[in-house]
Formats: structure tokens, C-alpha cells, sequence
């Protein structure tokens, strides 16, 4: 997770990772606590692995979890920082060459591999839905949606996030790790030496990265191939945001407005149990043409009345709302504006989970997040618990789900560093079987589908079939949804070519 950080003053983020904010508002922002001084903390255990089960689609399956660490070096070998990763393996899987191994990453930046870890690995806890409590008690089960069949995982936490840590000055960790490029430097080479420390360069590779990491992910392949000399078999894209283009220019661009209107109307759609394929290609067809032409004559009276006609009725919104916002939707205001009967705001990640509105008459929202806000207590724990406790990597620090530090520190970069779809493309025309899926929640306002659907379908024509976009009911985090990770799970055995 995540795609946008509460540290993005509204019209300069980019997204979360990098680039889903935009809209987020600058009064979200708060200090972090300050962690101690690495060198004042106790050195990292030993590696510590545990026998593991599980029953996934009727099997048992017997696999080994391990907690560890890899060094960060720099030019002169001295090492300047520890990275953690959790890893799930198959028993007799590292024998096996034609056993796949994926590495996942989450976003933010600043965001720890948790929540993926407790979407595709083994085991989860519930988090991220409507009425869902912070305080309910986080019991691990095993996750029926889980990939531990056809593939091994390895969950890295990027320096700064979860246990993983700098050993160097807060200005030198700055300037090796926060930042779009010395990011996949140094995750490329963590990638790399998971590899050859545990003897699967031959094996099949995958990687997986939702919302920042979904940014990673193409660059992070194309390093791997071209600096590296390791070849990647597929990329998993889970509510990425490829490129700032929509986030930029909002007063004259359409696309900040086009990138948002189709997950606007398709969680007008659930709420109303219409929500189908047929109905969300209704909207992007509108979107992609009358929208944009009309939004595009700027104030013309004759295309603000069809704008606000059409727009309220996609969305439910009151059209002198939509009217007085020239038919663009902004996300916050939207999300306290749509449900202001019930006292309540929308997720900017699910916008159909929602909390109590605790400052109703205030001009601004003054709250953070519904979903951001409650899904750090019961991940936090529930990690916490099955590392220290259970694997035993008794480990003495504090762990961030999520890191406004870093977040703050984060350097989002300029030009070719505020997007991904050139090393896509890159990826893709380097390595000919190299498949590529990338998937959405409807409802995700930090990072919007559409904005993937434009980057799909202007793909090369000789990438087709081989670059493709899945859309499923929900938010960023969609498969906290049952039926919405059953469906994400099927579609990557496909990619895996798993039976």
C-alpha cells in the first residue's frame, strides 16, 4: 500500500507512492515520532526461520517462514543500512528450479510490504472494509487467497519502513535512500542478493508491487535485466500510478478530471447494485470523449450544462455542486460532499468505506484518512506479533507500517523520475515473453484505474496481450474483499501459467 501520504500539500503531491495525492490536504500532515539512532539499538539477529502450515483451495501445504535482513553497502563496502524481508518458501522449493519466486514491495513511500504480505502470503488479518475497529483483536488465518501455491514470496521493507533501518546520518540516509532513483538502486540489489544468498537465480521471477510499488515495479525490472543480468518473468502492478501526468495543469489539462470521474461513477454504481462491465464501459467511453471535448471548451455555457447533466446523474452529486465545480471533481471535496447527509466522510483509497465526520461545520476536512488512520493498529500488531513471537526474530525497534518520515524526506524528482511507462515500455520490448498485469479497485481515488486504462491502450501494438488491465469491485486495498481476492488470484495464476 499506500498511494498517497499525509504529508502532500494539496496540487503538489504526485501519488503514493509518489503520485497519488494531488488533492490530499496539507493540515493532514504530522510530525513522526522519532525513531532511536540505529547505532544506539542492539545489532539485528541471526536470520530466524519456522516450519509453517496451511490449507489453501483443499491442500496442505508445509512451508518454512523466515524474517531476516540483507546489507546495504556503499563504494567502499562500509555497510549503511539493513533491509528486513519476511519470506514464505514451499518446503524443498529452493531444489526445485521451476519453483517461482516473487518479490513484493509496497509504497508510499514510506509504506511497509505488510499489507501485501497479509494479501498474498499465507496468512491475513482483516483490515481495510466498512466497520472494521483498529481494537478488534488481529487473529492470524490462513488466506484463501494467498499465492503460496504456485509461487514462493519474499516481502521487502524498504529502508525506513517496517524493521528495516539506515546505519548512516538522517542528511546521508536522505540522500542514498529517499529518492526515485537511489530507491531502485539499492532494491535492486537487495532483489539481487536474495538471489544468489539463497540459490535461485535459476529460478522463474516475479515481481509485485501495489501503489508506490507499483511504480517500482517497471524500474525496478528494467534494472534487474539490463544492470544486473537477471531476467524478470512477469510484473504484478496492484493500484499503481504509472505516470504525475493526470496530477498536473488541473485548471486547463482534462486529465486530472478525466482520471478521476470513472471511480467517482463506479462507486455510485455499487452503492446502487449496478456496478457491472457493461456499465463502467458506459462510463469510460463517456469519459474519453464527450467528457473531455466539453471540459475542454472551458466556460461555454452550452458544454457546462451538458457537463453538470451528465455528471450529476453519474455520480448522484447536487448539480449546483457539480456546476459550481465546472464539472471537475475534486477528490476531497467530493468525498466529504457525497455523503454530508449522513455526517460522514469517503476513503480517498475506498471511497464507499467511510468514518464519522468529527468536525462536521469546519470549512476543511480536518480528519485524516477513514482507511489510513484505522489499518495501522491491526496490521502493526499482527506482524509485530508473528515475527517477534512467532518465527522468533527477536528484534528490539520500532516498526512503521506507515512512515511520515520518510514520506516528508522523500524527494520526488523531476521529469523521467515522475514516471514509470517508459521502463514499461522498456521492460516489455527488452524481454518478449515478459507479461505484465495490472490491476485496480474500482473505487480507488489515490490511484485511479482510468489512468492505467489510458496507459494500457496506448501501449505498442506489439505489446498487446502481453500488457493487460483487471478491475475489480473495491478500493486501493481490493482484495480485502473476498470475492475481489479470489478473483485477483485467479487472474495471476494465469499470469504464472499455474494450473
Amino acid at each position: 500500500m499506500l498511494s498517497t501520504w499525509k504529508s502532500w500539500t494539496a496540487g503538489a503531491a504526485l501519488a503514493i507512492g509518489m503520485m497519488a495525492g494531488g488533492n490530499v490536504m496539507a493540515q493532514d500532515a504530522k510530525p513522526a515520532p522519532e525513531k532511536a539512532p540505529a547505532a544506539e539499538l542492539p545489532a539485528f539477529p541471526a536470520d530466524k526461520s519456522v516450519k509453517q502450515t496451511m490449507v489453501l483451495a483443499g491442500k496442505t501445504l508445509t512451508y518454512t517462514a523466515t524474517v531476516g535482513s540483507l546489507p546495504v553497502r556503499d563504494e567502499k563496502g562500509k555497510k549503511i543500512a539493513e533491509v528486513v524481508f519476511t519470506a514464505y518458501t514451499l518446503d524443498g522449493a529452493a531444489r526445485d528450479p521451476n519453483r517461482p519466486v516473487t518479490f513484493a514491495f509496497n509504497g508510499g513511500p514510506g509504506a511497509a510490504s505488510v499489507y501485501l504480505n497479509f494479501a498474498l502470503g499465507p496468512k491475513r488479518v482483516q483490515f481495510g472494509a466498512e466497520g472494521d475497529s483498529p481494537s478488534a483483536p488481529t487473529r492470524l488465518q490462513d488466506n484463501p487467497a494467498s499465492w503460496m501455491d504456485f509461487t514462493d514470496l519474499v516481502f521487502i521493507d524498504a529502508v525506513g519502513t517496517g524493521f528495516s533501518r539506515s546505519l548512516t546520518t538522517p542528511e546521508e540516509t536522505k540522500k542514498r535512500f529517499y529518492g526515485v532513483k537511489q530507491d531502485i538502486d539499492y532494491l535492486s540489489r537487495t532483489v539481487f542478493d536474495w538471489l544468489v544468498k539463497n540459490e535461485r537465480l535459476q529460478s522463474p521471477k516475479y515481481i509485485v508491487g501495489e501503489s508506490y510499488g507499483g511504480f517500482r515495479g517497471p524500474r525496478l525490472t528494467y534494472t534487474l535485466q539490463t544492470d544486473y543480468g537477471v531476467g524478470i518473468n512477469g510484473l504484478v502492478l496492484v493500484s499503481p500510478l504509472l505516470s504525475s501526468a493526470g496530477r498536473t495543469a488541473q485548471e486547463i489539462s482534462p486529465l486530472p478530471a478525466m482520471w478521476t470521474l470513472p471511480s467517482i461513477a463506479a462507486a455510485k454504481l455499487e452503492r446502487d447494485g449496478k456496478l457491472t462491465p457493461a456499465a463502467i464501459k458506459e462510463v469510460e467511453d463517456y469519459t474519453r470523449g464527450e467528457y473531455m471535448v466539453d471540459l475542454m471548451k472551458g466556460s461555454d455555457p452550452a458544454a457546462l450544462d451538458r457537463l453538470t447533466t451528465k455528471v450529476s446523474a453519474m455520480t448522484g452529486l447536487d448539480p449546483t455542486y457539480v456546476r459550481r465545480a465546472g464539472g471537475r471533481l475534486e477528490t476531497q471535496s467530493f468525498l466529504r460532499e457525497v455523503f454530508r447527509q449522513t455526517g460522514r466522510l469517503g476513503s480517498r483509497y475506498d471511497s464507499n468505506v467511510t468514518s464519522l465526520d468529527p468536525f462536521p461545520f469546519a470549512p476543511e476536512q480536518e480528519i485524516n484518512d477513514p482507511i489510513l488512520d484505522s489499518i495501522i493498529a491491526p496490521t502493526t500488531s499482527a506482524i509485530v506479533d508473528f515475527t517477534t513471537r512467532t518465527v522468533g526474530w527477536k528484534v528490539e525497534g520500532r516498526y512503521d507500517a506507515l512512515s511520515g518520515e520518510v514520506n516528508q524526506a522523500w524527494d520526488r524528482g523531476r521529469g523521467p523520475d515522475t514516471e514509470s511507462v517508459t521502463d514499461l515500455r522498456k521492460s516489455v520490448s527488452v524481454d518478449p515473453k515478459l507479461k505484465v498485469l495490472i490491476v485496480h479497485g474500482y473505487n480507488d481515488l489515490s490511484c485511479p484505474f482510468f489512468a492505467s486504462r489510458l496507459v494500457v491502450d496506448a501501449m505498442p501494438a506489439t505489446a498487446n496481450g502481453r500488457v493487460t488491465l483487471a478491475n475489480y469491485p473495491g478500493g486501493h486495498m481490493f482484495y480485502s474483499r473476498p470475492d475481489s481476492g479470489a478473483a485477483f488470484r485467479a487472474d495471476v495464476k494465469k499470469l504464472y501459467g499455474a494450473n
